[in-house]
């Protein structure tokens, strides 16, 4: 069944529960065979942090944050998949509801505040799934550690999921814990950047291979913030930066009802803010460092301005909402014809 004629039902259901039925129904089809059917298998390699990447074109963290159906997931035509955000200890996240269609707009509203089953589920359903493509695991700090003691939980995080990440995003702009973007401003990004470097130099060491590290940021920056985080990604040999999470703003979604309902806002119109920044984060890092586009991606069209704003890679995650996955192949194909044209 396409996804055109199965959304209208999906849409008439909580949004939350929304989620949670097309994941099982993926993961439904995928053990009968029927994923994998459905997109055309495009060859586009690209590197990104010194990652090959089957295409350029990804699964944003938020989707799947227990890994549970990642080879659902990797059947839909993805070159990379993300999971998480996780935590060190479970936790159920803010109270319900807590996700917000504003679908006239292309856009969601979320204050799910990083529930998960914490990382040892995470390397469970891991160890359990037959994947062997790429995937980047998306860490953070439960909602009961004061930000403060933060790097203790993404150590706590980073070393127990080493092993079985092909990269490892460092989540510090989720505006759903508090205090969390705090970690995004000087000194407390160099403390934290130096703690995981430090650790992770450590790991490499000790398990003999190198897996690269990406920081996730927020698009609500000011220019003195960007050149704050340019200088200290690039001072502590960071691999990668995803540019962005959702926006606290609600530019573009002013005279929707749910507007005002706390939380990041995805979707559409978050793409421009998002390509904006990743552009100023290009200008400033000049190559230095892999830039994933992630921000209101809702065709190949606005996929092809990310990798025109200095993305290496993209990733997907409020446009599967609305258009499926038919949306991956037209990115892969729309990146494809404009790297063609490069050459």
């Amino acid at each position: 069944m396409s996804y055109a004629l199965l959304r209208p039902a999906l849409f008439l259901l909580e949004p939350e529960h929304a989620h949670e039925v097309t994941l099982r129904l993926l993961s439904t089809a995928n053990k009968v065979g029927l994923l994998g059917l459905t997109h055309s298998n495009i060859d586009l390699p690209v590197s990104c942090m010194g990652v090959h990447l089957p295409n350029p074109v990804g699964l944003a963290a938020g989707l799947d944050k227990n890994g549970a159906y990642i080879d659902a997931l990797a059947n839909l035509g993805f070159g990379f998949i993300e999971v998480g955000t996780i935590t060190p200890k479970p936790q159920a996240g803010n109270d319900k509801p807590r996700l917000f269609r504003l679908t006239k707009a292309g856009a969601i509203i979320n204050r799910m505040g990083f529930n998960n089953a914490g990382v040892n589920a995470l390397i469970h359903n891991i160890k359990r799934a037959k994947f062997k493509g790429v995937l980047g695991i998306n860490i953070g700090k439960n909602a009961t550690t004061p930000v403060e003691n933060a790097l203790d939980d993404y150590i706590y995080c980073l070393e127990r999921v080493y092993p079985y990440a092909s990269y490892i995003t460092v989540n510090i702009s989720s505006p759903n814990t508090k205090n969390l973007r705090d970690l995004q401003s000087g000194d407390a990004l160099a403390h934290l950047l130096s703690g995981v470097k430090n650790c992770h130099s450590r790991l490499a060491t000790s398990y003999g291979f190198y897996v690269p590290i990406a920081l996730k940021i927020a698009p609500d920056l000011d220019d003195d913030q960007i050149d704050e985080i340019a200088k200290n990604v690039l001072a502590f040999d960071i691999d990668g930066l995803i540019a962005t999470n959702t926006t606290l703003a609600r530019t573009g979604v002013e005279n929707y009802p749910q507007a005002t309902e706390a939380g990041g806002l995805s979707g559409r119109p978050v793409q421009y803010q998002s390509t904006e920044v990743l552009q100023k984060f290009h200008d400033r890092l000049a190559g230095k460092v892999d830039l994933l586009g992630v921000g209101g991606i809702d065709t190949g069209k606005a996929a092809v301005q990310k990798m025109q704003a200095g993305a290496s890679a993209i990733q997907l995650y409020s446009g599967l909402v609305y258009r499926g996955a038919g949306l991956i192949d037209e990115c892969v194909n729309a990146v494809g014809n404009y790297l063609d044209a490069l050459q």
